[in-house]
């Protein structure tokens, strides 16, 4: 269910005109449905109904304090990849006790704050990072709970910049590695294994892979298991794919069905880090039309969003359905390429777009609540764009435009000549 819908000739973002929202906060512009937000995280909680499990949002998709929020009210667990990540779940009102910290590169002050709140599991993806962290820990004469990434070797076939389990990507530990470094953990005093974790890609539109990477690693708690050492959670991770054009994706439900068949009746309590999945499809981006300009080869629509608002068109050669949010019926259609004013000729939003427009038109990049503003940057001095989530009929500004006296502060000139 899409809770960005035309009603007549007239975009809503639930109950709302999303040409009212621009009127009243400008573009570019981020519009977030709290229904959509609510409804792909439950999701995740109705399809393992009566399985241990936790459900732990990737904070990297979309690390707005108002998606957080709306989520940690749900309950939701958190996955996180640093330290600012951590506060802000814990601003957000987020558990730390159901906090996982990824990511490659976790330094001592990071993991420190993280012990003094009571996370959930450190997941880790090297030696280095566990000698470190057991350190850590000693100093603070606690233990650290531990899982260790696995890097199975298996083919996510999505883009090479988002698959993450082959190996020769940075991430995790081959299983024979893996295997040295829990008996590694095993013999220290400020770390306890308590899980085995993996994550091999996004935007996966097969559930395939992920059923290969879940033999792969219940091969490995068997393994593990005759050596003494138990896992009491399998992690695993995020990836699953959302629908831009034509994808199709498999439900929730299918991927949890499969899941928990593999799985049978052995006492492992399950966690996943879904990220796009639950955030993607709850967000727009609106921008104005605000020249349209043809060559000899082209037609260029010219907006007041750019690659700093939305970098995924220029850094994966994503494609973003883009759409009128008013339909001007019977118009004559052209071929539109979608770019931005950033000095740079990678900036497009989208190639090739039968659309009819004016010189004025409001457009709406469907899919933007994933890896939009998060990713967003202040590139060619451009101040960051408006957030504001819809809730039924009501709208809040979750975060104001920059401006740019922001863009400014902090800096300083030379002091001296």
């Amino acid at each position: 269910m899409s809770y960005f819908t035309f009603r007549g000739e007239t975009l809503h973002a639930e109950d709302v005109a999303v040409s009212d929202i621009a009127a009243e906060h400008g573009t570019p512009c981020y519009i977030y449905s709290r229904a959509a937000l609510e409804a792909s995280f439950l999701a995740y909680g109705d399809a393992l109904a009566g399985t241990d499990h936790l459900v732990c949002y990737a904070v990297k998709a979309n690390s707005s304090l108002a998606v957080l929020d709306v989520l940690a009210r749900l309950g939701a667990g958190f996955d996180i990849v640093s330290g600012g990540e951590l506060e802000r779940v814990l601003a957000a009102g987020g558990d730390p006790a159901k906090v996982v910290f990824s990511g490659v590169s976790k330094t001592a002050d990071e993991m420190a704050r993280a012990l003094d709140l009571g996370i959930h599991c450190f997941n880790l993806e090297s030696e280095g990072e566990l000698e470190a962290l057991n350190c850590v820990a000693a100093e603070k004469a606690c233990v650290a709970p531990v899982s260790i990434r696995v890097n199975p070797d298996v083919d996510a076939k999505t883009h090479p910049y988002i698959s993450t389990g082959l190996k020769e990507n940075k991430f995790g530990l081959a299983i024979d590695e893996a295997l040295a470094v829990y008996q590694r953990a095993a013999q220290m005093n400020h770390v306890e294994v308590v899980g085995l974790d993996c994550h091999i890609g996004s935007q996966l539109t097969d559930i395939t892979p992920f059923i290969d990477t879940l033999h792969r690693l219940l091969e490995l708690v068997d393994r593990l298991a005759d050596i003494g050492i138990t896992i009491k959670h399998l992690d695993l991770g995020g990836g699953l794919g959302v629908t831009y054009r034509d994808e199709q994706p498999p439900s929730v439900a299918d991927y949890m069905d499969e899941v928990r068949r593999v799985l049978g009746d052995r006492p492992l309590k399950l966690l996943f880090e879904p990220g796009r999945s639950i955030a993607a499809n709850a967000g727009i981006l609106v921008m104005r039309t605000e020249y349209l300009k043809s060559t000899a080869d082209h037609h260029f629509a010219i907006v007041d969003a750019a690659m700093n608002d939305m970098l995924r068109p220029a850094l994966y050669q994503a494609w973003m359905d883009i759409q009128p949010v008013q339909r001007r019926s019977g118009g004559h259609l052209t071929t539109w390429d979608i770019v931005g004013p950033v000095c740079e000729t990678g900036d497009f939003l989208g190639k090739g777009r039968e659309l009819s427009l004016s010189q004025g038109d409001l457009l709406a990049m469907f899919g933007a609540g994933a890896y939009g503003f998060v990713m967003s940057s202040n590139y060619n001095s451009r101040p960051r764009a408006a957030e504001v989530m819809v809730d039924g009929t009501a709208v809040h500004l979750v975060r104001r435009r920059e401006t740019l006296e922001d863009l400014l502060r902090g800096e300083t000139t030379l002091t001296e000549s």
